[in-house]
């Protein structure tokens, strides 16, 4: 794991490669720096699990995970409020107390990006 610097994260704006995950998900430069350097690949695993599990009848899926001390709470929402999927997770070392990203449905593969890529 790098040095994880969160101010880095508002500068990718955009992506200008993908990287596969799994058969059906991609990461952006900005997903990518952030599963590295934060050590969160898990974060992605998770988050690709229940974009397969879910389905593509909504297009749009917005992730957010709230840390608090090791604990976590992983959402994924319509982006209207509406939980779709949800899971506590007993231990992590995070290094944020929040973080939100975004799966689009490209109509191949779901793309996971920060919201400033969107």
């Amino acid at each position: 794991m790098s040095t994880f610097d969160p101010s880095v994260l508002a500068q990718f704006t955009g992506t200008e490669r993908y990287y596969r995950l799994n058969r059906k998900c991609l990461l952006t430069d900005g997903t990518k720096y952030l599963a590295e350097a934060a050590g969160a690949f898990w974060l992605m695993d998770a988050v690709a699990s229940y974009l397969i599990e879910l389905g593509t009848d909504d297009w749009f899926v917005q992730v957010e995970l709230a840390v608090t001390g090791s604990r976590a709470v992983l959402a994924l929402e319509d982006g209207n409020r509406s939980v779709r999927a949800q899971q506590e997770i007993p231990y992590t070392d995070f290094p944020i107390s929040q973080q939100t990203l975004y799966a689009c449905w490209d109509g191949e593969n779901w793309v996971l990006m920060l919201p400033s890529e969107y």
